[in-house]
C-alpha cells in the first residue's frame, strides 16, 4: 500500500502552519500544497470568486496529484466553500474554523482574544460561534488589516517589525486576556514572535492539532492503519509546493526551517504545469 497523499490549499503561506501539524503526527504522509496567491487574500475577494476559484484550482490539483483528503487550511475559503466542494468531491474535505470552544475551556479570567483577519471578525460565523460557545466570556476580536502582509512577506525573508506588531496587539493588552485564538492559519507562523510580545497570555489557541487528528481519522477509515501514518517518510514531506502567482522568493529556505522540505516548488501553477506537458510532447 503506497502513502497517503493530503492536499492542504491556502490562499497564501499560511497552510503551512496546517501542514506543518499533519507531518508532526503523520509523517508517513504526502502532502500536495496548493497556494491561490495571484488570488491573495480572500478576505478582499467576493465570495462568488472565492468559491469559483477554489473549486476549480483543488479540481485541477487531484487530477494531476489524486489525494484521499483535502484541508481547506484558510479560514475565509473554508466559511464559504465548504459545502461546493463537499457537494461535487468524492474525497473528504476538511476545513477550519477559529478554535473558540476550546479557548473557553482554557481561559481562567474568562477573557479571551480573537486574533483574525478583518473579513473573518466581520463574518456572522465568528458571532455564532461566540455566541454559542463563549456565553459569559469577554471576547476581544482584533483583524489587523497587515498581519498577513507581514507575514507573506516573511517567508521571502522580510522580518516582521515588532515595534508595528507590539502596536498591533496593544487591544489585547488592553483588554487583559489570558487566552489568545489564532483564528487565521497564518498567525502560528509567528508564535514565538506573539509569545514575546504578549507575555501575559497563558494560553494560544490554534486548529492545527485538531486538524491533523481529524486528517489521521478520515485515514484510518480509508483503510490506512494508524502505525503506518505514524511511520518514518520515505521523501521529502511535500511532493509539490504550487502556487497560482510566482513562488516566493526564499521558500525553500523557509520550509527547510518548518522541517517541510520540497523538490518540487512552481509558481504560475497550473500554467507551468501545461508548459511542462507541451514541452515533454514535444521533445517525445
Amino acid at each position: 500500500m503506497t502513502s497517503p497523499r493530503v492536499l492542504v490549499f491556502d490562499s497564501g503561506v499560511g497552510g503551512l502552519s496546517i501542514a506543518g501539524c499533519i507531518h508532526r503526527q503523520l509523517p508517513a504522509v504526502r502532502l500536495l500544497y496548493l497556494a491561490d496567491n495571484a488570488g491573495f487574500p480572500y478576505g478582499n475577494q467576493p465570495e462568488s470568486v472565492v468559491i469559483e476559484r477554489s473549486q476549480s484550482l483543488i479540481t485541477a490539483a487531484i487530477e494531476e496529484y489524486p489525494c484521499d483528503v483535502i484541508v481547506v487550511a484558510c479560514n475565509t475559503a473554508s466559511t464559504v466553500v465548504l459545502p461546493h466542494l463537499r457537494a461535487t468531491m468524492s474525497i473528504p474535505v476538511i476545513g477550519v474554523v477559529p478554535a473558540i470552544k476550546p479557548a473557553v475551556a482554557l481561559s481562567v479570567n474568562r477573557r479571551i482574544g480573537v486574533l483574525a483577519t478583518p473579513a473573518t471578525v466581520r463574518r456572522p460565523y465568528l458571532g455564532d460561534l461566540i455566541n454559542e460557545f463563549a456565553d459569559g466570556c469577554q471576547v476581544e476580536r482584533l483583524g489587523h488589516p497587515d498581519l498577513v502582509h507581514w507575514i507573506e512577506r516573511l517567508v521571502t525573508g522580510v522580518p516582521v517589525q515588532e515595534t508595528l506588531l507590539s502596536r498591533a496587539l496593544q487591544p489585547f493588552r488592553d483588554a487583559g486576556v489570558d487566552t489568545v485564538v489564532l483564528g487565521c492559519t497564518h498567525y502560528p507562523l509567528i508564535s514565538e514572535l506573539l509569545r514575546a510580545q504578549l507575555p501575559d497570555v497563558k494560553y494560544w489557541v490554534d486548529s492545527g492539532d485538531a486538524i491533523a487528528r481529524r486528517t489521521a481519522w478520515l485515514l484510518e477509515q480509508k483503510g490506512y492503519p494508524a502505525d503506518r501514518l505514524a511511520s518514518s517518510p520515505t521523501g521529502k514531506p511535500f511532493e509539490a509546493a504550487l502556487f497560482t502567482g510566482d513562488a516566493p522568493g526564499g521558500l525553500e529556505v523557509f520550509l527547510e526551517q518548518l522541517d517541510l522540505a520540497s523538490s518540487d516548488i512552481r509558481g504560475q501553477w497550473p500554467a507551468s504545469a501545461e508548459t511542462e506537458a507541451a514541452t515533454a510532447a514535444g521533445s517525445a
